[in-house]
């Protein structure tokens, strides 16, 4: 049921978005046709999943985040949820207070979709629309910006989120998606 609810969500968000695109006076940026592969990032979802997923988990992964902003000077926050629980936030030096807000904001879109908001924000620009307008969501309360990730068991499916925010959409995904890959022992995979 729950799966069918967001693959209507899904229809809703492309069919305003192929709508959107039909609009003469769009921005030029709001129609550029992003080069990120959806069925990468999809697979990508599918191969960065947990066996396990508990607080000690929680605390290793964020140390990952941590050292890898750290190791680059990046003024990140990051955030890690399982359910509405926190088990991990840090914000490095120079860290905006803003950041809070727009952890909130991805984490929301990524419960509500299922995907990284990075996925829904390529999905909804690569239809025409304007990932800072999806159809039916308050943008006060949702954000399709990269950075926030579903953290996946395997055999239970989404238990919780783990997002960076500070940085351009893309590079908080892929900083997240670096930690991911690293806690998993990926490797340069997928």
């Amino acid at each position: 049921m729950k799966r069918l609810a967001r693959r209507v969500f899904f229809l809703m968000l492309l069919s305003a978005a192929a709508a959107q695109a039909q609009q003469p006076s769009r921005p030029p940026a709001m129609t550029d046709t992003a080069t990120v592969s959806l069925d990468a990032l999809l697979q990508e979802e599918r191969l960065l999943q947990f066996d396990r997923f508990d607080r000690d988990t929680a605390a290793a992964l964020g140390a990952a985040l941590v050292a890898r902003a750290r190791g680059a000077s990046r003024p990140v926050t990051v955030e890690i949820r399982q359910g509405d629980a926190v088990l991990f936030a840090q914000a490095m030096p120079g860290a905006s207070p803003d950041h809070a807000d727009w952890i909130r904001r991805k984490n929301n879109l990524v419960r509500r979709t299922g995907h990284s908001s990075f996925y829904t924000h390529n999905q909804v620009r690569q239809a025409g629309g304007d990932h800072d307008a999806l159809p039916g969501l308050d943008m006060r309360d949702y954000a399709a910006h990269g950075g926030a990730y579903p953290i996946v068991v395997r055999g239970q499916g989404a238990v919780g989120t783990v997002t960076a925010s500070g940085l351009p959409g893309a590079d908080d995904h892929a900083l997240v998606v670096a930690a991911l890959k690293d806690h998993l022992k990926m490797g340069e995979q997928p």
